[in-house]
């Protein structure tokens, strides 16, 4: 039986997974905690085949080192299970990857059940919500990623590349006032609090390209 990984920034999921887990036959003692990328590695280290249930909207890893960690332990499953993610990630991780999984988080149990015995046997998983859309051949913009419009986005990309409200308002020719506005929005969109809460989201989640913007 597979060792499991729960890397989620969020307790509460954190208990109610390892309490399902723990119901469906999984020894406790096999069952582990990540709070940050180090503690996975080392988890991977100990149990270089284990399942890793990860919510990568909230975990502070990226793509990149997510794929470093699958090179460096590929016997190992991954479960991208989250609330926020964008098509390019999901394509990019599940159709790269048999090893990666997705489930959102508004899956049902059985879902969940389902997901959990097929990392078991090492299979790929994916929600029917995804999968639906993501081998349709349509375009869909995203997983249940809360939607930005174009000035939006244009405006977080700005506050990625550190600029203060003042300078967004003088470049787009617009008010302190309405740039406030629509920062306000983003945060309000993201459920976030701050302007860097807000970039960190939009760059794991695919908002904003991470090889052009920097925090």
């Amino acid at each position: 039986m597979k060792s499991l990984i729960l890397a989620d920034n969020q307790v509460a999921t954190r208990l109610g997974i390892k309490f399902l887990a723990v119901e469906s036959g999984k020894p406790a003692s096999l069952i582990k905690e990540a709070e940050n990328l180090h503690d996975l590695s080392a988890g991977l280290s100990d149990c270089p085949d284990a399942v890793v249930v990860i919510d990568y909207t909230l975990f502070d890893c990226t793509a990149d080192q997510l794929w470093v960690l699958k090179e460096c332990f590929p016997e190992s499953v991954f479960i991208l299970f989250s609330e926020a993610l964008s098509e390019d990630f999901v394509r990019r991780m599940i159709l790269g990857s048999v090893g990666f999984s997705l489930l959102l988080k508004d899956s049902d149990l059985s879902e969940l059940l389902a997901c959990m015995q097929s990392a078991e046997q090492g299979e790929q998983f994916v929600c029917a919500k995804v999968k639906g859309w993501l081998y349709s051949g349509e375009q869909h913009v995203s997983a249940g990623i809360p939607q930005l419009t174009a000035t939006e986005k244009e405006i977080l990309r700005s506050l990625a590349l550190g600029k203060s409200t003042k300078e967004i308002a003088a470049e787009r020719f617009l008010s302190v006032y309405t740039i406030m506005t629509h920062r306000k929005n983003i945060f309000r969109k993201l459920n976030v609090n701050n302007a860097q809460e807000a970039i960190r989201y939009a760059l794991r989640a695919g908002i904003v390209n991470v090889a052009e913007y920097c925090i």
